[in-house]
């Protein structure tokens, strides 16, 4: 089917344009990996596709990636407990929800990595938790990095470090992450290699 077609090479464009951003990867990548030799974690999240992305990359971080022998690195997939997630959403709010993590979890040396398609917006409410998130990951001291789409959202101008993929499309903006978590992977295990052959 054509249209099956024109979704592949569109899917192909996307991740293409991402050779623009490989600076931004590089530094993230050392960033997260300074965060971990100084005792700190990465705090992720998202919504939706982005969530089952979060933990996708939180897997890669703590495990490892192509490198067996890569140093492991604390992360946290802050969507992960179901108990905690209801509880609070039921006496409290969803919105707030994330909030709560990063105060419980979150330490001066952490990173809070946000993933969002759209990167929140104030008037239709879109992705408002991940803001609020990042507001009191600010607040304690934490870097903000996020991968978003559609313009980067809110979150953009709010991030230490911000990667927005170029398309408004939702499946795409999704593709263009996974590349970009892989790609942060790719540099971890370097820069791993790297200080263990000093």
């Amino acid at each position: 089917m054509s249209v099956i077609k024109d979704y592949f090479q569109q899917s192909s464009r996307v991740i293409a344009s991402l050779a623009s951003e490989v600076e931004s990867i590089e530094k993230i990548a050392a960033e997260i990996y300074q965060s971990n030799l100084s005792g700190g974690k990465v705090l992720i999240a998202g919504n939706g596709g982005s969530c089952a992305d979060s933990e996708h990359f939180a897997g890669e971080l703590l495990c490892t990636f192509k490198t067996r022998s890569r140093s492991p690195i604390g992360a946290v997939h802050l969507g992960n407990n179901s108990s905690a997630i209801t509880a609070w959403t039921n006496d409290f709010e969803f919105n707030t929800f994330f909030t709560r993590q990063v105060e419980a979890l979150g330490n001066k040396n952490d990173i809070l990595f946000l993933i969002t398609t759209g990167g929140g917006n104030r008037e239709n409410g879109a992705s408002m938790n991940l803001v609020f998130a990042a507001e009191k990951a600010r607040q304690l001291g934490l870097k903000i990095f996020t991968i978003a789409g559609k313009g980067g959202g809110i979150l953009k101008n709010f991030s230490d470090i911000s990667i927005t993929v170029k398309s408004d499309e939702t499946a795409n903006i999704q593709e263009g992450h996974i590349a970009i978590i892989h790609g942060i992977c790719y540099c971890l295990d370097e820069i791993d290699l790297k200080n263990k052959g000093k």
